[in-house]
């Protein structure tokens, strides 16, 4: 299989030296990119962390919500699956100052627009056996709000977690696919979820015996 794999807290410029982003390290998408080549898989690692490439990956850096979304539409036609592990930002500026923003004494405002949803756009584009798969943080009602986001973006699989997940090495998860129960999975390293939810892809991924 091509896997197709986002990592990294995207960075949304004000001016040349400041920018607005999250605490994402990048993390997970590293070790599901190192588990899919281990497991023999060709993979394209869109990121946006300063993290080291795993040896064997195609390696694309990106810096903002819509460098990584063209990035995406670029290579998605070429993949077979999808996972989007990047923590997109939701907003970016409207405008961009081209110098330094001086400090004064006044207040500043900064107005925001939404970023393209990449994930949602991979939902709705997705051909044939393609598969998408997608990560939602969430601080309440996580599955609920996970099975939603798996529905409403037409995803193949969601990942769900909470904010404890960010920059720790052992996570909790519970994975969904529509029409099969949750998979909960508790206190395992990051690799080791990486390495199991690939091979649920793999499964996935299987064509359908015949006749």
């Amino acid at each position: 299989m091509h896997f197709l794999i986002t990592a990294g807290g995207t960075r949304e410029y004000i001016d040349p030296v400041r920018f607005i982003s999250n605490a994402s390290s990048g993390k997970m998408g590293y070790a599901l990119a190192l588990a899919a080549i281990k497991a023999g898989h060709k993979v394209t690692l869109i990121s946006a962390s300063d993290l080291q490439s795993p040896v064997g990956v195609d390696f694309v850096g990106v810096d903002s919500a819509a460098e990584m979304f063209a990035a995406a539409k670029k290579f998605f036609t070429r993949c077979d699956c999808l996972i989007m592990a990047a923590a997109v930002s939701d907003y970016t500026p409207i405008k961009k100052s081209k110098i330094k923003i001086k400090k004064s004494k006044s207040d500043l405002v900064i107005k925001l627009k939404p970023t393209v949803d990449i994930l949602k756009w991979a939902g709705k584009n997705k051909k044939g056996n393609q598969i998408v798969v997608g990560f939602a943080l969430e601080d309440k009602n996580l599955r609920k709000n996970a099975e939603k986001k798996l529905v409403e973006k037409n995803l193949d699989m969601i990942i769900a977690n909470n904010p404890s997940a960010i920059g720790d090495d052992e996570i909790d998860v519970d994975i969904k696919s529509p029409n099969k129960n949750w998979l909960k999975i508790r206190r395992q390293s990051k690799p080791a979820v990486a390495e199991r939810t690939i091979r649920i892809i793999e499964n996935i991924h299987k064509p359908a015996v015949t006749g």
